[in-house]
C-alpha cells in the first residue's frame, strides 16, 4: 500500500463511510486538531518523565485516536464496529488529575509556561487540547459531537496542565506565578 494516493491534491478528501468533503470542511479541522494534539503528546511522552506518566500518555493516545476515528465517520454512514469512548475513560482522567493534585501546592495565580521541555511542551499540548475543544464545538453547530468526546477534552486540557505541574514537582522546577 502507498502513502500517497494523489485524491487529496484536488483540495478534497473522503471520510470514513466515502463521503467526500473539502479538506478546509469543519470535521476534518476538528479530527485535524485531535491529530496534531496526539503528536504533542508523542513528544510530551518522548521525555524523561515518571512511568506512571507515560502509561497515562500512551493510553490517551489510543483515546484520541478513538476520538479521530469517531470524528473521521461520515455522520450518515452505517459503519460499525469502531471503537467507543466511554464515561470511564473521562473518569479516568478525573482519577489521574486527582491522584496528581494530591502532591502538589495549592495554586492560587495563574502560572507562566515554561520551566522544562517535558512542562513546556505539557502547556502546548494543553493549548492544542483547548483548540480542539473549540473545533469540536464549531463542528457541533452543524454535526451532533457525541458529549462524551467533548467532556474528554475539556478533562484532557485540565490532565494537561496539572500534568505540567507534577512534572515541575517531579523536576523540582520552581512554578513561575503571573501577578
Amino acid at each position: 500500500m502507498k502513502i500517497y494516493t494523489k485524491k487529496g491534491d484536488s483540495g478534497e478528501t473522503s471520510l470514513l463511510g466515502g463521503k467526500i468533503v473539502k479538506k478546509s470542511h469543519q470535521r476534518i479541522n476538528a479530527y485535524g486538531t485531535i491529530d496534531e494534539l496526539n503528536s504533542y503528546l508523542g513528544l510530551v511522552r518522548s521525555f524523561k518523565i515518571k512511568e506512571w506518566h507515560q502509561d497515562n500518555l500512551l493510553k490517551i493516545q489510543r483515546d484520541l485516536f478513538n476520538i479521530g476515528s469517531r470524528l473521521s465517520l461520515d455522520p450518515g454512514s452505517q459503519v460499525k464496529n469502531l471503537p467507543l469512548l466511554t464515561e470511564a475513560d473521562v473518569e479516568f482522567l478525573e482519577q489521574q488529575i486527582d491522584a496528581m493534585e494530591k502532591f502538589l501546592p495549592p495554586l492560587n495565580a495563574f502560572i507562566i509556561p515554561g520551566g522544562s521541555q517535558a512542562v513546556a511542551s505539557c502547556q502546548i499540548a494543553r493549548t492544542v487540547a483547548r483548540r480542539a475543544e473549540r473545533e469540536l464545538n464549531k463542528l457541533d453547530i452543524s454535526e451532533p459531537v457525541e458529549m462524551v468526546i467533548k467532556k474528554y477534552l475539556n478533562r484532557l486540557a485540565d490532565y494537561l496542565f496539572v500534568l505540567a505541574r507534577s512534572i515541575s514537582y517531579d523536576e523540582n522546577i520552581e512554578e513561575i506565578l503571573w501577578k
